[in-house]
């Protein structure tokens, strides 16, 4: 089952650079797909791990980068696919949220200091991370049915989806983007209680 679970873990990172690919070469259904999976992948391995003990320092680095790199990759592809001001801002501020983390954290590593995320199973570094997922899956899937209607279409179900899709996946970002900001500031204090253990 360990095995199975870093499978999951190392599928999202695969996922992550193959939807690169799937968005310059238009294959909107793909990339889509391919998202969906990744980000239920994400909670699977995450339950399996629990059910049935099987936690592994190595299971949680894969985990984190193969979350980390299919939440940013997507991120920064969003903004050639929509070049808006309300798209670029939160993903510019989301994408920084990370470095700055990964800053401290890698900071505290050389005074041997260990910064772990949250277990909390609602910490709001998870509700941020499921409200990302939740924002790129309704958007790519609006991109994915709006590349399917033709001429012949006469589904008003289809176009209202293709109308309010991408204005959910929006202000999820944007919520996405206060959860970042919390938990930036939640991390923010903790570092600084870390601090205090250096001499």
């Amino acid at each position: 089952m360990k095995i199975f679970v870093n499978f999951l873990s190392i599928f999202r990172i695969l996922a992550a650079f193959a939807i690169i690919f799937t968005i310059m070469f238009n294959w909107p259904w793909v990339t889509f797909i391919l998202f969906a999976l990744g980000a239920i992948s994400d909670w699977f391995d995450g339950f399996l791990a629990r059910k049935y003990n099987c936690c592994s320092k190595l299971g949680g680095v894969l985990d984190h980068i193969g979350d980390k790199l299919l939440v940013c990759n997507t991120l920064i592809m969003l903004t050639l696919m929509i070049p808006t001001w309300f798209v670029v801002i939160p993903v510019i501020f989301m994408i920084a949220r990370e470095l700055y983390i990964s800053g401290l954290r890698e900071f505290l590593g050389t005074q041997k200091i260990e910064m772990p995320v949250p277990k909390a199973r609602f910490s709001m570094g998870k509700i941020k991370t499921t409200i990302q997922m939740v924002a790129i899956t309704a958007i790519f899937l609006g991109f994915a049915i709006f590349a399917s209607v033709t001429p012949e279409t006469d589904n008003r179900i289809i176009f209202y989806l293709i109308y309010v899709l991408p204005k959910i996946g929006i202000f999820c970002l944007w919520m996405a983007l206060v959860a970042s900001i919390w938990s930036a500031i939640q991390y923010t204090f903790t570092f600084a209680q870390k601090l205090k253990k250096i001499k």
